[in-house]
């Protein structure tokens, strides 16, 4: 099964942007004489209710909902390892401001928090990544502050402490390859969320503004003709379906990888 995650996920990867240079109609392009028509040979995901070809939009509106996945994932993982790192290690009245930190953040539900956020500012592909990262870091945070923890307490790490050597270095030379799988696995599960995460705000119509286009806000588009055309928001919906099931397997091997790794050690 994971074999075929990782299949998948590299085939709606080369799908998304590389799949203009051999499909070459405009997914902006309205035809007033191709309004909601059925998958077809000349249309293999059918059109929308502008005319406008669905498969181009699915491969256009799939880079941006990738790169959000991709940008926000990335971020709140730094970020979380920032924190995380930071609390194990130097614990004390960091960690102590990490608990209150996260607990702040985790008081609100996630999404209405960024509901919240999102309602205030226009959205954009940048402006989603941020605000998406900002509300997601705290997984891969608490993640990665229980395993500096464990790190902080071998002998060699209280060794190099005792003999001056900067934190900063301790962090970066012992810390770094040893927290790495947890940041991969943390990174890898972010990007299936953050990407159902602007599918849920396109679809309450706080997602990327047109002329700009997500696999959610191509769904979202759908809903109002969902009755008489089923496939606009069928195959969008199909791409979030499968890339985010392809990315929730491959971070449940690699989270089942680590826990045996670590029964060996």
């Amino acid at each position: 099964m994971r074999r075929l995650s990782f299949y998948l996920l590299a085939g709606i990867v080369l799908f998304s942007f590389f799949g203009d240079l051999v499909y070459h109609k405009s997914p902006y392009l309205f035809d007033k004489n191709a309004i909601l028509l059925p998958p077809s040979i000349d249309h293999p995901f059918g059109t929308d209710r502008l005319g406008r070809d669905l498969l181009a939009r699915v491969i256009e509106g799939g880079k941006n909902s990738l790169i959000i996945g991709v940008g926000s994932a990335l971020i709140a993982s730094f970020i979380g390892t920032i924190a995380g790192v930071s609390a194990g290690f130097f614990r004390g009245s960091v960690d102590r401001l990490f608990v209150v930190v996260v607990d702040l953040f985790l008081t609100f539900p996630t999404f209405f928090l960024l509901l919240a956020l999102v309602s205030y500012i226009n959205a954009s592909v940048w402006v989603l990544i941020i605000v998406i990262s900002v509300t997601g870091w705290m997984t891969a945070a608490r993640m990665i502050r229980s395993e500096s923890f464990a790190i902080a307490k071998k002998p060699y790490i209280k060794i190099l402490q005792i003999a001056g050597l900067p934190s900063y270095k301790i962090i970066l030379k012992y810390f770094t390859p040893l927290i790495s799988s947890i940041f991969l696995i943390a990174f890898t599960f972010g990007v299936g969320g953050a990407i159902l995460a602007e599918s849920g705000l396109s679809f309450l119509g706080l997602g990327v503004l047109p002329p700009q286009m997500s696999w959610g806000s191509i769904l979202s588009e759908g809903k109002e003709v969902i009755d008489i055309a089923w496939w606009v928001s069928f195959f969008p919906g199909l791409m979030i379906f499968l890339v985010t099931f392809a990315l929730m397997d491959i971070s449940s091997y690699l989270q089942k990888r680590l826990n045996k790794k670590e029964k060996m050690v």
